[in-house]
């Protein structure tokens, strides 16, 4: 008993001796704890950043919150292109307690398979996976998932805009379409303004745990800029209506139609057929997505007879005493020119050339005037050279000219009467327009303001540069106006009452090896009234049936004269020469 009560004695003098060392090492452990704990808040910037990081990855997922995109109206405040809201929705698996009833439900709601949904919310690893892969759906939809009792906690919607054209295909090819979920614009106004129009996105942390609140961003997004055409919705209408049966009547494969303002080259209609809907893009023909009166190049035929008059009176090549002798024919640089009837017409001054449309007179021109002369002219006139309107895709046309290796002396020739080169429909108004403004050439505009916030921008009209004196354009629209008078012209063009300018075109389509037999681009450009021009209007129809201009394009052209001056409330040469001989207001355009 001795022995074991000095054993307990001992142990107990050990304990006593080590405690106060046990003591201190727990009290040194818990204060280098407290250090350690207490540290975290006064961490450099870089290890606070990168432990924060660290717990958002977990808690949070990144979500990017697009600008509204900017609205496209028409003159006078019709909505052309707006937005739609629409949502896609995304699972949280980590708030998922029921797999199953998730996807069923969400499956009910979105038409969706029920097994990919639970698929997904049982595989996916992160802390959201998107449910809605093949779109967005509509907010009414939206509504039914956010009001479902299953699906408030783990499903989370994101916002995105749609873009919605509410006059259908009116307009189309003007316009264009966008495409993906960005709304990123692929053609048309939509495409050459898509940055403006696309606005700042910014990207927002939000919360994949219930009741957790990450820290806000400062960034604000930036709306897209707004834009407000020159064109005129009911105007456009009646463009687009008038030219399907244009189309129709002629037998035609297809035409298009640009009405300008010819003081301001402003746009005030400008119409393709046939056309498509850009809210079904995807479904439409391919080749129907351009924007053909500014991308289609052609030979525009006779209907360049009036670029080569002018450069050759502005060079002073022909004046009011100028004639040929046409014998038929034209032999000269290896080639021989006919006249299209292959008619001779004896002596004839430039009027009848222009009137009679006749090949050899104004190759003779040309001729006279020499290439560089000639080719100078062309230049100014814009041929070859992009308008540069603010639409996607413009072509530039083609005119070769001496120097270059394609080029020989028959081109000067066959270029003098629309052969040879090629056009495209805007470059053709803005050139023709050039003699209806008193040879001042303007810039083609589709967009007359810009619109960010409460900041207008006014787009005002712009003189690109003076193509022809005064006295050139007074001449040629004289000649012109003759061309609509004359029964061996384009008289199914003119309109009673109104003076009309004019000329036709029928130009023949090239292929591999020459032109095609029997087929067309007839045409007819035209400017009224033509002492006083409101609107410059060029109709184009693709192999129609008629094959002349005179017969297709030329009464085309009159129909829609008839509805413009109606339109546009144009009064008609009596009643505007009498209020302008009183100092009445005649210009009506809009």
């Amino acid at each position: 008993m001795t022995s074991v009560t000095r054993q307990q004695s001992h142990q107990l003098d050990t304990i006593n001796r080590r405690l106060p060392i046990v003591i201190l090492a727990m009290v040194v452990a818990s204060a280098l704890l407290l250090l350690a704990l207490a540290s975290f808040q006064w961490l450099s910037p870089e290890v606070d950043r990168e432990f924060r990081q660290r717990g958002l990855a977990n808690t949070t997922s990144v979500e990017t919150i697009p600008a509204e995109r900017g609205l496209i109206y028409d003159r006078d405040g019709e909505p052309l292109a707006f937005n739609q809201i629409e949502y896609r929705f995304g699972v949280s698996p980590n708030l998922v307690t029921d797999p199953a009833t998730v996807a069923r439900e969400l499956a009910l709601i979105l038409n969706l398979d029920e097994f990919d949904i639970y698929r997904k919310i049982t595989t996916t690893t992160g802390p959201w996976v998107l449910i809605t892969t093949e779109g967005p759906v509509s907010a009414e939809v939206a509504q039914q998932v956010l009001d479902n009792e299953e699906l408030s906690l783990p499903t989370r919607g994101e916002r995105v805009w749609r873009r919605f054209y509410p006059q259908g295909t009116l307009a189309s090819q003007i316009l264009g379409f966008t495409i993906d979920e960005n709304a990123t614009g692929a053609m048309g106004l939509e495409a050459y303004y898509n940055d403006q129009l696309a606005g700042r996105a910014i990207d927002e942390v939000v919360s994949t745990v219930p009741l957790y609140a990450p820290e806000a961003v400062d960034e604000v997004r930036q709306q897209g800029m707004d834009l407000v055409l020159t064109i005129d919705r009911d105007l456009q209408f009646l463009v687009e209506s008038r030219l399907a049966q244009y189309v129709a009547e002629n037998n035609a494969q297809s035409g298009t139609i640009i009405v300008m303002e010819s003081r301001t080259g402003s746009i005030l209609a400008m119409a393709s057929s046939p056309t498509f809907d850009p809210n079904n893009f995807i479904n439409a023909n391919a080749e129907l997505l351009t924007t053909p009166a500014i991308t289609n190049t052609y030979e525009p035929g006779s209907i360049f007879k009036i670029l080569t008059v002018a450069a050759a009176i502005e060079s002073g090549t022909v004046d009011e005493n100028w004639t040929y002798n046409d014998t038929g024919s034209l032999e000269a640089a290896s080639i021989v020119v006919q006249n299209s009837d292959r008619k001779s017409y004896g002596i004839r001054n430039a009027t009848e050339v222009l009137v009679n449309s006749l090949n050899i007179g104004v190759a003779t021109m040309a001729m006279e005037m020499g290439p560089d002369l000639f080719y100078q002219a062309m230049r100014r006139f814009g041929i070859g050279a992009l308008t540069r309107i603010d639409i996607s895709g413009e072509a530039s046309g083609i005119l070769k000219e001496p120097g270059e290796s394609d080029w020989s002396e028959s081109d000067l020739l066959t270029n003098s009467f629309g052969q040879g080169l090629s056009v495209t429909p805007i470059q053709m108004i803005t050139a023709a327009n050039a003699i209806a403004n008193d040879g001042l050439m303007m810039q083609p505009r589709i967009v007359q303001q810009r619109i960010v916030g409460d900041d207008v921008q006014n787009i005002e009209p712009v003189v690109l540069r003076r193509v022809i004196g005064i006295d050139t354009a007074h001449a040629v629209r004289d000649m012109m106006v003759q061309v609509v008078l004359d029964p061996n012209g384009a008289n199914l063009a003119a309109v009673p009452g109104y003076s009309i300018a004019g000329k036709t075109g029928t130009a023949q389509i090239p292929n591999a090896v020459g032109y095609e037999e029997g087929t067309s681009i007839a045409s007819f450009i035209g400017f009224f009234p033509a002492d006083d021009p409101r609107v410059t209007v060029l109709i184009r129809l693709d192999r129609p049936a008629g094959y002349w201009g005179s017969r297709t394009a030329a009464p085309a052209f009159q129909d829609l004269a008839e509805q413009l001056v109606l339109y546009l409330a144009i009064p008609n040469d009596t009643v505007r020469l009498n209020l302008a001989a009183q100092g009445g207001h005649t210009s009506t355009v809009r």
